[in-house]
């Protein structure tokens, strides 16, 4: 999420995607930035990222139709590339004359969605470095929750700026003034994840907070480009920043958690870790069960195969380097939010005969080593399975019918 966005925001400061663009947008949308009702706090919560100017932007409402996916984490806004205390997309585009974001918005919400606007991410100039004070960096971001009738905005804290300790004061300080005048609005602050929970300028962000008497809806970690391996790392991780948040705060462990939140990598991180669909699920299950209040991922515009695939070789703003399916990952923030995604393949009568006759296993025993493949199938526990997706570890049948193993019944 961050030394790659460093790279793409820097590709964004050069150039629209126009087509892109276009595919974000269905046919009848119109450039207004029309309000709506807002979602439960849960949806934005559970938002992913989505560059909508850049990475070859996907049709958010093709997501939303594939995925059950109602609410997007749309990402960056930044101060002018050219200086000045005025926001912009990327640095590039002024929020003052948007009329693209706009759009998607609105074709996001004629379908019952809605969006959070983050603000920061890794490189770039922010509010907080180029405004004098708290108050003129809380009018900037004023300009965009009045602009498109937000009910949540992002502070994702990261390098150079969380260095910056008055850079910091002056973001912590607009959001307290946020909160204030635009009651019920959602907040989430993000920042850079470590083996235990959040490195120095993360704690001392958290300090800041305290000082100010800032208490967003969650504080964000994102356990990735750390050497972290995989899930196991990950909630290791938020174990880990559930204690600085006590400590920090005097909260008791139920609270800490009430105001934690995880924001992941999907597929190969900017570092060559790895965060699989099993990895994904792994995480969610720990942030259901401890209560944690957020998760989400960067993101959208990544959340499909590379094509040709390639599964180890990069990093990539605009695929996973994973095996999937498009909007795995997106499926496991609809079942954060609570919702059910729908089935894919939708669930119609087949017209064919099963492959595997009732009554017959296939050869292959499930063993928890191997590595699965959608199609593969295996027997265990007197049932044929077979892999809805990539995976590796899962039995088959502990998961629910959210797993990655389709039950085709006793044989």
């Amino acid at each position: 999420m961050r030394r790659l966005r460093a790279l793409l925001c820097a590709a964004a400061s050069t150039a629209v995607a126009a087509a892109g663009l276009t595919a974000l947008l269905p046919s009848s949308a119109s450039g207004a930035e029309s309000s709506t009702a807002a979602l439960s706090n849960r949806w934005y919560a559970a938002a992913p990222y989505l560059m909508p100017l850049d990475n070859d932007p996907p049709s958010a409402t093709a997501i939303m139709d594939a995925s059950g996916l109602k609410a997007f984490q749309l990402a960056f806004i930044l101060a002018p590339n050219g200086g000045g205390c005025s926001p912009t997309w990327d640095g590039t585009a002024p929020v003052s004359s948007d009329t693209a974001v706009g759009s998607v918005i609105s074709a996001i919400r004629a379908k019952g969605g809605d969006v959070s606007v983050s603000i920061g991410g890794y490189g770039g100039t922010k509010l907080g470095q180029a405004c004098s004070d708290a108050a003129s960096t809380a009018a900037a971001y004023q300009q965009v929750i009045d602009k498109y009738g937000l009910k949540a905005i992002d502070f994702d804290l990261e390098e150079p700026e969380y260095e910056n300790t008055a850079a910091i004061a002056r973001e912590i300080g607009a959001a307290k003034i946020l909160q204030q005048k635009n009651p019920g609005l959602y907040v989430s602050v993000t920042t850079a994840g470590t083996a235990d929970g959040t490195g120095w300028f993360g704690k001392q962000m958290l300090n800041e907070a305290k000082a100010q008497g800032l208490t967003p809806n969650n504080f964000s970690i994102m356990p990735f480009d750390g050497g972290f391996s995989g899930a196991a790392a990950q909630t290791a991780a938020l174990t880990a920043f559930n204690g600085v948040l006590r400590s920090t705060f005097g909260w008791s462990e139920a609270t800490a958690y009430a105001h934690e939140g995880f924001s992941g990598m999907n597929g190969r991180s900017d570092t060559g870790e790895f965060f699989s669909q099993t990895d994904f699920q792994t995480v969610l299950d720990y942030a259901t069960s401890h209560g944690m209040d957020r998760f989400t991922f960067w993101s959208l515009n990544r959340d499909r195969q590379c094509d040709p695939p390639d599964n180890n070789g990069r990093t990539s703003g605009t695929c996973s380097s994973v095996p999937q399916s498009a909007w795995d990952f997106a499926k496991f923030s609809v079942r954060f939010a609570g919702a059910t995604p729908p089935t894919d393949p939708p669930t119609d009568p087949p017209t064919d005969p099963p492959t595997d006759p009732g009554g017959t296993c296939p050869t292959t025993a499930w063993s928890a080593s191997a590595v699965y493949v959608k199609g593969d199938r295996v027997t265990q526990d007197g049932h044929a399975w077979e892999a809805k997706w990539w995976t590796t570890g899962e039995k088959p049948g502990t998961t629910g019918e959210w797993g990655a193993w389709q039950d085709d019944g006793p044989c």
